[in-house]
């Protein structure tokens, strides 16, 4: 058993595209729209592992939950890009593009070396060896 795609609901359903083809080298599918849903969405191909799917759809509540606290439910996507250097490099390239780490590059207790990211809408990202 894998885990076949996550799926994240957004604001912005292009910027997200653009974030994760940019970073993360996703490929995308064609947009599928359902109109009377007021749906669309977009497949993101990860080189390996599950894909992620974007979506947005009018009747969809925008969270007006504060980003910094933590609360229960799915916490964060993680994103493995082999090295440090390589989680160093991430980690300079999202500040340089304006966008906020909130933690690290660092090694974590747990045995992990990583940074997290907040992706355009806030969702958590780390990046990690």
């Amino acid at each position: 058993m894998r885990i076949e795609h996550v799926a994240i609901w957004c604001k912005d359903l292009e910027q997200m595209k653009c974030f994760y083809t940019h970073f993360f080298n996703a490929k995308s599918n064609d947009k599928y729209e359902n109109s009377s849903k007021g749906f669309r969405s977009y497949f993101m191909t990860l080189a390996d592992g599950p894909r992620i799917e974007l979506m947005q759809m009018d009747s969809v509540l925008i969270s007006a939950a504060d980003v910094y606290p933590q609360f229960t439910g799915l916490a964060h996507i993680a994103f493995s890009v082999g090295t440090e250097a390589k989680v160093d490099e991430m980690a300079a390239t999202f500040i340089d593009h304006g966008y906020e780490v909130l933690d690290g590059p660092r090694w974590t207790g747990d045995g992990y070396y990583e940074c997290v990211v907040l992706d355009p809408e806030w969702n958590r990202v780390e990046i990690v060896v």
